[in-house]
């Protein structure tokens, strides 16, 4: 059974409204702090859609993952720690390719992102989770996956609203 940091099941919440989970590739990445970002300005639209936001990361300690939301101002919000990547593999979330990690696009989306947007450049440290991991979005509900966004590369930036459409 998977529980939010709160205890509660992420089953026994999908029965009752849809969820939009949101994998994260690590928090050293200048794309998942933008991913953060772009949930906290769309936070109360999709809040008052039904839909109960979850993001699912690598963090072991709870307390690395809110310094995060914090500084995006999306405290409190539910999140999951998967340091042994279990529920990523079981959402078919893999670790990306050289080219899927590395190609030209990523570096000009992460200049776009780290200085432009100001999330700051990228950088890895083991607490903060896997740089090589593949993100991805998913809206669930009553036990089936409605819709999703698996990322072909690490700067793809999902369409939020449009993957909540249901």
């Amino acid at each position: 059974m998977v529980t939010l940091n709160g205890g509660e099941s992420l089953a026994k919440i999908s029965d009752e409204r849809p969820v939009l989970l949101v994998f994260l590739r690590f928090f050293g990445c200048s794309f998942c702090r933008e991913a953060i970002s772009d949930i906290a300005k769309r936070r109360n639209k999709l809040e008052k859609r039904g839909l109960r936001i979850v993001f699912v990361h690598m963090a072991p300690e709870q307390g690395t993952a809110e310094k995060f939301f914090k500084k995006y101002k999306l405290f409190p919000i539910d999140h999951i720690a998967d340091p042994d990547k279990r529920f990523y593999r079981a959402f078919g979330l893999g670790r990306g390719t050289p080219q899927q990690l590395f190609g030209l696009m990523n570096w000009i989306r992460g200049f776009q992102a780290a200085v432009i947007e100001g999330h700051g450049a990228t950088y890895h440290n083991e607490e903060l989770g896997d740089g090589f991991q593949m993100p991805g979005v998913f809206v669930l509900y009553r036990g089936e996956i409605r819709n999703s966004f698996i990322h072909r590369y690490a700067h793809d930036r999902p369409d939020y609203e449009e993957i909540c459409q249901i």
